[in-house]
This record gives structure tokens, C-alpha cells and sequence, in this order.
């Protein structure tokens, strides 16, 4: 059985993805705090959650489903990976999009007031 596009990004690990983030943004002369920030922003976690969900190797839906979503996020608006963020109708799906887009910014080295939606 062929699994949908949502269904994959819901079964994916967030540990397995969380090193890629941290390679781009590094890459780009930003800090593991900093991608931090962004994530804890958005999610609600602190920085111990996310060491704990990434060593439980949590999926990304148990990860969104048990996150408080930051009240902003729905400010995040743009293109990532060829999807419009704000036009994404799966939920989980534009979550982790909204993931996506913001460590796109983070890499792209926009200052963290706008990445935060300040």
C-alpha cells in the first residue's frame, strides 16, 4: 500500500529530520539555539521536551499532536518545498510546513524578531 503525501510526513521521525534542519541552518552561521528558539516558539516545548521527543523518536504527528501551537503561526505565509504554507489543507501537514519555513528563514538569516513573527 502506497502511503499519501501526508501520511509520510505524519510517519516521519522527528529525530531523523531535526539533524538536516540543524545542517542548514549551521551551514548558513546560525546556532543550534537558535533553531531551538524557533522550534520552541512554535511548538511550546522547552528545550528538555525536545531532547526528550527526539530521544523517544516521536513522529512528527505525535510531535504536533501533543505541541501548543504558537497563536502566530498562523502568520506564517510563503512558499516552501512548493507548497503555500497558508493553503495547505491537511493540518498536521501545514504544521510541519510551518516547521519547514521557519528554519528556511532561519537559514536565509533573517533576524529572529521577524522569523518569530515579532
Amino acid at each position: 500500500m502506497k502511503l499519501t503525501h501526508d501520511e509520510r510526513i505524519a510517519n516521519m521521525i522527528f529525530a531523523s529530520v531535526y539533524p538536516l534542519y540543524l545542517a542548514k541552518v549551521e551551514k548558513k552561521g546560525r546556532t543550534k539555539k537558535e533553531l531551538d528558539q524557533v522550534i520552541t516558539w512554535l511548538t511550546g516545548y522547552t528545550e528538555s521536551d525536545l531532547q526528550e521527543l527526539t530521544a523517544q523518536k516521536v513522529t512528527f504527528e505525535t510531535f504536533f499532536r501533543d505541541a501548543a501551537l504558537n497563536p502566530s503561526a498562523q502568520r506564517i505565509t510563503g512558499v516552501i518545498c512548493g507548497y503555500r504554507v497558508e493553503e495547505i489543507e491537511n493540518p498536521l501537514t501545514q504544521q510541519v510546513r510551518y516547521l519547514d519555513k521557519l528554519v528556511d528563514e532561519l537559514a536565509k538569516g533573517w533576524k529572529m524578531e521577524r522569523i518569530l513573527r515579532g
